[in-house]
């Protein structure tokens, strides 16, 4: 039998487990791109292969797609919306994780006329916070609040950061410049990040603090709710610190003159956090996110909690924010794999989540793999 041929572009700490995860099946062929090469010590297994090349230039990138039949998109923010274009151009089913600040709803018209069934912004959040927020807000007749908590983080808090990532630091420095949009009385608002903190408990993990960050994304426009809002969780202290980096410019992306030569305080501040920040190999991470949907059903106040803890793999050695994004993007695919009521164009996991079956075989694939969300409901006069 023809093997499905799987590209997924970007061998990072979460594109690397997506390619390892879908090479455990024996249906499929992976072929892992990434500009740097492998670890020496990495075991390639028989059904996948490692291809060095650069995914922002298009005669790398095109002739590697040519020959699949589905493409993971992992790369980082600043080149993911152009990689994501040429892979829709091929005219491949893709599930997309790249966090750019582009719409991809904009190549919607041209994914249908290419045949391209697309599901973006399909990791852990965005993601599965909005697959979870669409599938409870779709159980009311009117959404009052949508609030969506999460973050990673390592499990030992070593100073000075007490963070630590799995993915690009210029990603997450993304996640404290630009500005937090938010639906307040059912209008659209827009907040600097890393503003309005307050402290949250949670039960596996103590006292977090949040703050606001503009990871709603397409719920704005997809979902109508009186009260929306994303917020990123650290650990307490956290925002004081980065937001002393924030407004002595070190994340301004303006170059300087610094000594006759031209320097963004940003790409070098990315540069220098990037090993602060860095998750050495066998470092304990977990990631805690907490989606809260409330409003009306039938005059009655319905609330949804859905909860996540989630623990780095000391077995297979994959860390908890790889573990949560990349095999919530491997599940969707397998969906996409063995289901054709998918129609050509953009889906967002929130629509995504409205299709029969979809809700169930994406909680059930992650619990497979030991991802595990508790939902609750509950129902006040």
């Amino acid at each position: 039998m023809k093997k499905n041929n799987i590209v997924v572009l970007g061998g990072g700490l979460v594109g690397k487990p997506i390619a390892f995860d879908l090479a455990n099946d024996p249906d499929c062929f992976v072929t892992l791109v990434d500009v740097n090469p492998m670890d020496s010590d990495m075991t390639i297994p028989e059904n996948m292969q490692v291809v060095k090349a650069d995914a922002r230039q298009k005669s790398q990138l095109s002739a590697l797609l040519q020959k699949a039949d589905y493409v993971v998109n992992a790369l980082p923010g600043s080149i993911g919306f152009g990689s994501l274009r040429m892979a829709i151009e091929a005219g491949k089913d893709i599930v997309d994780i790249a966090f750019y600040p582009e719409n991809p709803m904009d190549l919607h018209d041209l994914a249908v006329k290419r045949g391209a069934r697309v599901i973006c912004d399909m990791g852990v959040a965005p993601g599965m916070s909005h697959l979870l927020a669409g599938h409870f807000a779709h159980k009311l007749d009117h959404v009052e609040l949508i609030e969506i908590l999460v973050g990673g983080l390592p499990k030992i808090r070593t100073r000075p950061w007490e963070y630590k990532a799995v993915f690009s630091p210029a990603d997450v420095l993304e996640e404290y410049t630009r500005p937090a949009r938010l639906i307040e009385n059912g209008m659209l608002v827009t907040k600097p990040a890393l503003t309005e903190v307050e402290l949250v408990d949670f039960n596996a993990v103590g006292t977090l603090e949040a703050f606001n960050s503009d990871g709603l994304r397409s719920l704005i426009y997809t979902v109508k709710a009186d009260f929306m809002r994303e917020k990123t969780l650290r650990y307490p202290g956290y925002v004081a610190k980065v937001k002393l980096l924030a407004d002595a410019g070190f994340f301004n992306p303006e170059k300087i003159k610094v000594q006759g030569v031209e320097v963004s305080p940003l790409a070098l501040s990315s540069q220098l956090l990037f090993e602060q920040w860095r998750l050495d190999k066998g470092e304990a991470d977990l990631t805690v996110m907490r989606v809260v949907v409330q409003g009306l059903k039938n005059g009655v106040r319905q609330k949804f909690v859905s909860d996540l803890y989630d623990e780095f793999d000391a077995v297979s050695q994959v860390h908890s924010m790889a573990r949560t994004t990349g095999y919530a993007a491997t599940t969707a695919l397998r969906y996409l794999m063995h289901n054709s009521n998918i129609e050509p164009g953009i889906l967002l996991p929130e629509k995504f989540a409205l299709v029969s079956g979809v809700f169930d075989f994406m909680l059930s694939g992650l619990k497979d793999h030991g991802i595990a969300y508790s939902n609750k409901e509950f129902s006040t006069c």
